[in-house]
């Protein structure tokens, strides 16, 4: 126990020795984590995003006037028969009369020309909505045949497919960009964790030379540099949730305006808190411990 808590406090006088390395090492490894959480909140809203276009995807069948309720209700019960349909609306002449009148209720004119009708002119509509949008094709194909034909008047597909390309197109440019940035920041972070244990350990190298002549165990010379690389994971890791979670507190607000689901990245940060920022403490934990590792190894020979 005095062993390890003496590892511990030459460790700690060796991060104030060179404290400013320390502080780069630091600073650099907070920009590689943000940019690898700018990566994995990018890849969260793309998800979000085209996940919101898919549930705005849907084809509407608009029925004749005179088709039937039984007609109607056969095609509707059809329709929610396939396996990639997830909801089948209908709605009836009534409902579909009242949504007209309320699109148009700031033209007099078009009102007045459908009260001269004197009776309803719309049919039912019957709204389709499929687990994925290349699956519209197989419903438009399934009520495509002639025993529909007198029944159907029109069919309406809001396909959004480029809409989702789009976003997945500036995504993946925004990923790479993302990526070269996080990789030459771990990089960076290697090499200044690498050159700051070699250079403690060329600081005390009689220190060293000391303790080996004592009869210092291999852990006893050793353990300060690993110690060091533990302070560097989670000081940067603290620095990262800090800057993080008040980041994402100017950025929710312009989210809930694209988003109307009421998405927000901080509810996504908290309930994933501990696979997001557990896999990437282990990460550069990694990293720190592997640099410190090369480090006493080209410089240490215990």
């Amino acid at each position: 126990m005095v062993s390890l808590l003496r590892v511990i406090k030459f460790s700690f006088q060796d991060i104030g020795r060179n404290l400013g390395m320390s502080f780069m090492t630091v600073f650099i490894l907070v920009l590689m984590l943000l940019s690898i959480n700018t990566l994995w909140s990018v890849d969260v809203l793309t998800s979000e995003a085209v996940k919101l276009v898919k549930d705005q995807v849907n084809v509407s069948i608009y029925f004749n006037a005179v088709a039937s309720d039984k007609d109607v209700t056969e095609i509707k019960t059809y329709l929610g028969s396939f396996p990639e349909v997830i909801d089948v609306n209908l709605q009836t002449r009534e409902q579909v009369l009242a949504s007209f009148q309320e699109r148009h209720k700031l033209s007099p004119e078009v009102l007045q020309a459908l009260q001269e009708l004197g009776s309803n002119p719309f049919g039912p509509t019957v709204v389709v909505k499929t687990r994925e949008p290349k699956d519209y094709k197989k419903i438009i194909e399934a009520i495509s045949v002639p025993e529909y034909k007198d029944l159907i008047e029109a069919k309406s597909f809001d396909e959004h497919q480029d809409a989702i390309d789009n976003i997945q197109n500036i995504t993946n440019r925004i990923e790479k960009m993302g990526m070269g940035l996080a990789v030459l920041f771990a990089i960076i972070s290697f090499l200044i964790i690498f050159n700051t244990i070699r250079v403690a350990i060329q600081t005390h190298r009689m220190e060293i030379s000391i303790k080996r002549l004592v009869g210092a165990s291999s852990w006893f010379i050793r353990g300060p540099y690993l110690i060091e690389s533990l302070v560097f994971t989670f000081t940067s890791m603290i620095v990262l949730v800090i800057v993080l979670f008040v980041s994402l507190r100017f950025v929710d607000p312009y989210l809930s305006v694209v988003f109307p689901n009421g998405f927000s990245l901080t509810n996504y940060y908290n309930s994933h808190i501990l696979y997001v920022f557990g896999l990437q403490t282990l990460a550069v934990l990694v990293l720190t411990v592997v640099s410190s590792a090369l480090a006493m190894r080209k410089q240490l020979k215990v």
